[in-house]
């Protein structure tokens, strides 16, 4: 059966207008997938990368139009420049580990939850409160937020240290098991061609 890691950041657009594309594939090829979220800072440290506030105004305007024309394809609300963005990425990542770990609940729908939450919502996905509800609403419980903590803290720095390994430098980035990588949710559809032939 084939494998998909998924690399990405809660902070990231790109990985919320992927929506639930991703979860549907896989379950349409038989493929499991593991939820890896990173410290996105890190690895453009890590790689090359260059940081948003320290990109050329030309490329952020680039990126303004590009996400508007994404959003409007795919019939997905966005707010370029939602309210709380950038935010603390961490706790929203912790709660995701945790509750992959924990199990009983869509993990899928929880990632989806919370990136929807600062592009179409515009909350601050570092409270306690919109992460609480978005694991509530997904099957998990909401007192991840407190219990999942320490060890969402160490997978987090594992996952980050596993990603520059993997040879991740965005977000969203997919590394099947036979290390196919795709980075984007417009490589989606190779990833989807790549688990056909699987």
């Amino acid at each position: 059966m084939a494998h998909i890691d998924y690399y990405f950041t809660v902070l990231s657009p790109w990985a919320y207008l992927a929506g639930a594309r991703m979860e549907e594939m896989a379950a349409r090829h038989g493929a499991s997938v593991t939820y890896k979220p990173m410290d996105i800072m890190s690895i453009f440290d890590r790689t090359g990368g260059v940081k948003q506030s320290e990109r050329h105004p030309s490329r952020n305007e680039y990126r303004m139009q590009e996400l508007q024309r994404w959003s409007k394809s795919l019939e997905m609300e966005l707010t370029p420049n939602p309210a709380f963005w950038p935010t603390n990425a961490a706790p929203a990542s912790y709660a995701i580990i945790a509750a992959q770990k924990a199990g009983g609940g869509d993990v899928g729908a929880l990632v989806q939850k919370i990136l929807r939450a600062c592009w179409a919502e515009e909350k601050d996905i570092a409270q306690d409160e919109v992460i609480g509800d978005a694991l509530e609403a997904c099957g998990f419980s909401r007192m991840l937020t407190m219990t999942g903590m320490l060890e969402g803290a160490e997978v987090y720095s594992r996952n980050t240290d596993d990603a520059v390994k993997a040879g991740v430098f965005g977000s969203p980035f997919y590394v099947t098991d036979d290390d196919a990588r795709f980075w984007g949710q417009d490589r989606l559809a190779q990833l989807d061609a790549h688990l056909a032939t699987r």
